[in-house]
């Protein structure tokens, strides 16, 4: 079972490491510059808001998307992978933006410009592993992420990686949170099932 404290340091080496491997990618390449990805292509207020407004549209579909009845087991599957580790609110956002500045710099900034932005949003979700040809319902929501990331990647070529960032730390933030309420609702339920089955035994 996966440790909260392994998920932590994962998340750590992220914005460590990923940055670094832009930066290294930034030097080697001719067609790769995180310093103007990053100043943007818009005014400052323009990249946050469309952000914030993405971010929040792609969370809202995942999180319908992942709660119906045909990704349900799905659903039930991450959320007690991650939901029991019983996150805070600052875990939460620590591991978010960990993620969201680590992989942007690197998969947005560096890898985008060299591979194009299908190819790096297929990349992207496949190393994320939503993409499983033996599990067909985490298939189908690894196509609609792969659509949303590709439109992060368009988003990020015409407004800078500031945009995309944002978007990524809010999607996480709110799936965690989503999941981590699942996996309370899930444990509530077997508790509710187990009190039942007891009850019924002195009848």
């Amino acid at each position: 079972m996966i440790q909260k404290k392994v998920i932590l340091q994962l998340a750590l080496f992220t914005l460590v490491a990923m940055p670094l491997v832009a930066v290294v990618i930034d030097r080697l390449s001719d067609n790769v510059d995180l310093s103007v990805s990053l100043v943007g292509y818009k005014a400052l207020w323009q990249q946050l808001t469309i952000g914030v407004v993405t971010g929040l549209v792609i969370a809202f579909l995942a999180q319908k998307l992942i709660s119906s009845k045909l990704l349900q087991k799905v659903n039930l599957q991450y959320a007690r992978m991650l939901g029991n580790l019983k996150f805070s609110w600052g875990e939460i956002l620590f591991v978010s933006l960990c993620a969201g500045v680590g992989e942007e710099l690197l998969f947005r900034g560096a890898i985008q410009p060299l591979l194009g932005v299908v190819f790096t949003s297929i990349c992207f979700v496949a190393i994320h592993g939503y993409i499983n040809p033996s599990n067909w319902r985490l298939s189908v929501y690894g196509a609609f992420m792969t659509l949303a990331i590709t439109g992060l990647g368009y988003i990020c070529n015409y407004f800078g990686l500031i945009a995309p960032i944002i978007a990524h730390i809010i999607i996480d933030v709110y799936l965690l949170i989503f999941l981590q309420k699942t996996a309370e609702l899930d444990i509530s339920s077997k508790m509710n099932a187990d009190t039942q089955n007891e009850d019924s035994r002195f009848f």
